[in-house]
């Protein structure tokens, strides 16, 4: 049975039935994740309530929930296909085992850490921050397309380009022709991409956010369905949810399926298809680089004083970590080029606005042998100055 380009209410077990031998290019799901829990969320003018349980009786019964829907899955893949499991740390190694049941050992490609930054002090222990993604193809034959990334700061390109050769004693040595000159290398266009994605999770403000539990950016969809399929292939979901999967199949210029159990989520896929949107990360576009405006000897005395560096704030460059009657502890070093009341000022204005009760002050500019006055009055503000001997004249 035909069903490109559908959204099907449903069981996937039961849809995926219907659908012919061999007809999917790629299957990505995002199924429960082994929560023990009901996940739910407001739209953001809290107009409605999606939600879903992920609630099972034990392991057992979880595993083989998704291992007859897997066994499915692999029948109507291409043998060129892969599938694309998305899940974390509470069951991934059970899920692994299945896989490997199903799919066969030999056809594990990755397992993709999807890495993000997201604050949280809820718990003890260490800070959740990545899930995985496991990689399997239906045979030894599947499509995969190679994606090239920037080289790392560290790396020297001029040595890289430079060809090399195992010497006398096997060891890699620049090669040079036979009068000595370095021999250019091949062409090189970057480094293929690695099994470790750093992409934001989605920004509460995001213009694609639905009010969806679990949604995830259509970036990271359309990473995974530019590296195992091409224009106008067949994208599978049997866990639609918000239709991310969908959306992206469709921006990249593929045919798609989606199934959902619930009514809400299989009509919030069409009306986000009938509009798709993808949030820009202006992170990924613009590198970690561009958020750092600290120029290094204020980072460097910050980093001597214990204290976090404030990358965008004009009167604050730092907070302590540790703080004054529960409350941070404004950090602002004085410019070579600023005077000290000028510098105080923007202290004093940027930490107002915060609430901050403790200000410490770094002089810089103070010329050797004169001692500099401080008001009585800055005492009863709490204000600390300091002179930093690295900046003394």
């Amino acid at each position: 049975m035909q069903l490109e380009n559908q959204i099907i209410k449903g069981d996937c077990l039961d849809v995926l039935k219907r659908v012919e031998d061999q007809s999917v290019d790629l299957i990505y799901l995002d199924p429960p994740f082994f929560t023990q829990r009901r996940h739910s969320q407001k739209t953001r003018d809290n107009a409605k309530e999606y939600a879903f349980e992920d609630v099972w009786d034990d392991i057992h019964q979880y595993t083989s929930y998704l291992e007859s829907r897997m066994r499915e899955s692999r029948r109507v893949l291409k043998d060129s296909g892969s599938l694309f499991l998305h899940c974390d740390k509470k069951a991934v190694h059970h899920l692994r085992v299945m896989l490997d049941k199903v799919f066969g050992e030999e056809n594990f490609r990755s397992e993709i850490i999807w890495t993000y930054r997201r604050w949280s002090n809820s718990k003890e222990g260490l800070l959740n921050a990545h899930q995985n993604i496991l990689f399997y193809s239906k045979t030894a034959k599947f499509k995969f397309n190679k994606i090239l990334t920037d080289y790392s700061p560290t790396t020297n390109l001029d040595q890289i380009l430079q060809a090399r050769e195992r010497n006398g004693h096997n060891k890699s040595v620049y090669k040079r022709d036979v009068n000595g000159e370095v021999v250019l290398g091949k062409e090189k266009l970057g480094v293929p991409l690695s099994d470790v994605w750093d992409i934001p999770f989605l920004n509460p403000k995001a213009e694609e956010r639905v009010g969806y539990p679990t949604q995830k950016p259509v970036i990271l969809l359309e990473k995974i369905i530019s590296l195992a399929s091409h224009e106008g292939d067949v994208i599978l979901d049997p866990f639609c949810g918000s239709g991310t999967t969908l959306v992206a199949a469709l921006l990249l210029g593929r045919k798609y399926i989606g199934i959902d159990t619930s009514k809400e989520a299989v009509e919030l896929t069409k009306k986000r298809l009938l509009n798709p949107i993808k949030t820009e990360s202006h992170l990924l576009r613009r590198g970690k680089d561009a958020y750092i405006n600290k120029d290094e000897s204020i980072r460097t005395i910050l980093f001597q004083m214990d204290a976090n560096v404030v990358q965008r704030n004009k009167g604050i460059d730092g907070f302590l970590k540790q703080h004054y009657k529960g409350r941070p502890v404004a950090v602002y070093i004085q410019r070579p080029e600023q005077s000290f009341s000028d510098a105080l000022s923007l202290l004093k204005k940027a930490s107002d606005k915060k609430g901050v009760i403790r200000k410490v002050l770094v002089r810089t500019n103070v010329p050797s042998g004169i001692a500099v006055k401080i008001d009585s009055e800055l005492q009863n503000e709490d204000i600390v100055i300091i002179d930093h001997p690295q900046h003394v004249m």
